[in-house]
């Protein structure tokens, strides 16, 4: 976002989709929609379908990319300055079993960087929205993330995923209040909004799925790294990031040390 009008057309754009997205996903109730798979056990429906062809008519102009996880990736996106990144139905396992735990996950990408984002979650009424220069909103109002400083009593959403797997039991019984959830966009946002101190995930993601909560935590001023603790780029020609830590400001750089102490840094 060069300028600061560019920045409010960006984010009422971001707006715009996200609230046609949720408008489209209106007809399906989650818990009653049937799945299909498209490889393995990651389901798709019909909902995840409906919204992404709703946000790439209202996002995409021309010279921009595009990068969705329903469809297929038109490499030109890698010339492009300008790159939608976005996961029409991020979560949708749970928006299959009628847990409230999936978002609809929209991000623009500038020369590799998130520099804005949001997130609209219908069955929580939540709109997430930000940008590099502008904070993050829910729903309209301004919010932070937590300027915790010591992992003591840090409340941090894990992947249900990793958590039934027992990847998570290493954390468990500790000073750390772990809450299993859903999708990683929603839990990115929910840190960047100060609704919890923390979260991680050990197994790689594509960048659809982190691009918005990416660029929401850092644009509310909190930090998101790989495990690793290097920055985190987008548009790449292969879509799958490594795992990622994302905390308020004061807690980033000791969750990193946390987790490669633990060896989690590959």
């Amino acid at each position: 976002m060069v300028d600061d009008r560019s920045g409010v057309e960006i984010l009422s754009r971001i707006r715009e989709a996200l609230e046609a997205a949720a408008s489209a996903l209106s007809p399906f109730v989650p818990g009653k929609v049937k799945a299909e798979f498209k490889s393995g056990d990651d389901p798709v429906t019909e909902a995840d379908r409906a919204a992404n062809r709703v946000l790439r008519e209202v996002l995409l102009r021309d010279g921009e990319g595009w990068l969705s996880e329903e469809s297929e990736d038109d490499l030109e996106r890698l010339g492009k300055d300008k790159v939608w990144i976005v996961d029409p139905l991020d979560g949708t396992r749970e928006f299959v079993a009628g847990i409230p735990e999936w978002c609809v996950s929209v991000a623009l990408v500038e020369g590799g960087q998130a520099v804005a984002g949001g997130i609209s979650n219908p069955a929580t009424g939540e709109i997430i929205l930000g940008g590099r220069g502008h904070g993050v909103t829910c729903n309209g109002q301004p919010v932070r993330p937590s300027h915790k400083t010591s992992l003591e009593g840090a409340r941090v959403l894990a992947s249900r995923s990793e958590v039934r797997r027992g990847e998570w039991d290493r954390f468990q019984g500790g000073s750390l209040v772990v809450q299993p959830m859903g999708s990683v966009a929603y839990k990115l946002a929910l840190v960047a909004a100060g609704k919890a101190d923390a979260t991680w995930t050990l197994t790689p993601k594509h960048e659809w799925d982190v691009a918005a909560g990416v660029a929401l935590v850092t644009a509310a001023g909190g930090g998101a790294r790989s495990l690793a603790n290097s920055p985190l780029t987008f548009n790449h020609r292969s879509a799958l990031l490594p795992g990622l830590v994302a905390g308020g400001p004061h807690l980033i750089e000791p969750l990193c040390a946390f987790l490669q102490g633990l060896g989690t840094g590959g």
